[in-house]
């Protein structure tokens, strides 16, 4: 795994990346499905913390608001969801390197592995360029979002415990229903149930994000 597709290295030059070491660039966009022993984990790894400085310092910089709300808005800008849109806005499905069977199942396209992905590739720029280098990617990369709407609204999840909590209803209960797929592409259906009140359930890539969902239903049905 030394070189990588010439469309794919034009690519990424486009897209600002530094592209020097073409392996590190080909680990970054390596599905473990491939059977390769470098796959894009460990950048993923170094990516996530790279991507989680660059938005608190850019949110820090841009705003006057309080601890929490720069949380929410932290949380929201650098989940799975958030890469995966950035991900796609990008082109990254294109480029991605899987197995056949990952691939005829849509890995291609799944949010866990998108968000992955766009992680880790944040992980190889910064080792190629330096902090930086990546802090200037993210901003260009992430301005849509920073500056739109993303994270400002209250969590579904923290709205509906204050809700409960304001009626006098005892703290909702999630309850993982079931998971199904593979790893690549899973589904995690959760269920929330508020004592005396009702129940809600939503089916999402992550555990996390089925909570969210199914927190968001609730509070749409029942708030």
């Amino acid at each position: 795994m030394t070189a990588l597709d010439r469309e794919t290295r034009k690519w990424l030059g486009s897209a600002g990346f530094t592209v020097d070491d073409e392996a590190l660039w080909c680990e970054a966009l390596t599905h473990g499905s491939t059977g390769e022993s470098r796959h894009y984990q460990r950048l993923e790894f170094l990516g996530d913390r790279v991507l989680g400085l660059a938005i608190a310092g850019w949110l820090f910089e841009r705003t006057q608001d309080d601890e929490g709300k720069l949380a929410q808005r932290l949380n929201a800008l650098v989940s799975k969801r958030a890469c995966a849109e950035v991900a796609r806005r990008l082109g990254v499905p294109g480029h991605v390197r899987l197995g056949k069977q990952a691939r005829d199942d849509g890995a291609a396209e799944s949010e866990n592995v998108l968000g992955d992905v766009m992680e880790a590739l944040l992980g190889a720029n910064y080792l190629a360029g330096g902090f930086e280098s990546t802090c200037d990617l993210v901003r260009t990369f992430w301005r849509e979002q920073v500056e739109g709407q993303t994270g400002r609204a209250k969590h579904p999840k923290s709205a509906l415990q204050e809700w409960a909590a304001g009626n006098q209803r005892r703290p909702p209960e999630y309850e993982l229903l079931d998971r199904s797929g593979p790893d690549h592409a899973a589904r995690f259906t959760v269920r929330v149930r508020v004592h005396n009140v009702g129940e809600a359930e939503a089916t999402a890539a992550s555990k996390q994000e089925a909570e969210t969902a199914a927190a968001r239903t609730f509070m749409e049905t029942f708030g």
